[in-house]
């Protein structure tokens, strides 16, 4: 029986899923994870030269993640992971499909993404953009949010969703 539970906030790189999700970390009391800080080196340094990883070298990171995203269930209160989780895989995989496992996806113009991208310092790089957009598959029957809207108005959006 699981104790806490785990909002994971996904959608492709540059879509605010670390700054939504530390906005309501904070908001709600909870703790943060990025996904991001669960690759491994090899994996960053092919992403960092605009390589995108293939699925057998997401798999590892994506089972780290579902065994993190485990141990934090059997925690009390709540846990915000972001993380890209593009495809129906990738989701089974960590576990979405569990009712203590929320799931929101960002979602926006491939502009705006690309903008924002482009404006910071990451190891993904703009030119990853449409790869991760050719792979997404939109989650079905889970709260969908724009990206255009302030972080404010996302994260009051999210709170409400689950009465947090």
């Amino acid at each position: 029986m699981s104790k806490g539970f785990v909002i994971v906030v996904m959608g492709v790189s540059g879509s605010g899923k670390t700054t939504v999700g530390r906005a309501l970390a904070r908001a709600v009391g909870g703790r943060f994870f990025d996904a991001d800080d669960f690759h491994a080196a090899r994996s960053i340094d092919k992403m960092r030269r605009g390589i995108p990883l293939t699925d057998a070298e997401r798999e590892p990171w994506l089972m780290a993640l579902r065994a993190a995203i485990d141990a934090w269930l059997e925690e009390s209160g709540i846990t915000v992971l972001a993380c890209s989780a593009l495809t129906a895989r990738a989701r089974r995989l960590l576990g979405t499909d569990r009712k203590e496992v929320r799931l929101v996806y960002l979602h926006g113009p491939a502009e705006l993404v690309a903008a924002r991208m482009r404006r910071r310092d990451h190891f993904m790089r703009p030119e990853l953009l449409r790869s991760q957009l050719a792979a997404l598959e939109p989650p079905q029957d889970t709260l969908a949010l724009d990206i255009a809207l302030p972080v404010e108005d996302l994260v009051a959006r999210i709170r409400a969703q689950w009465n947090l």
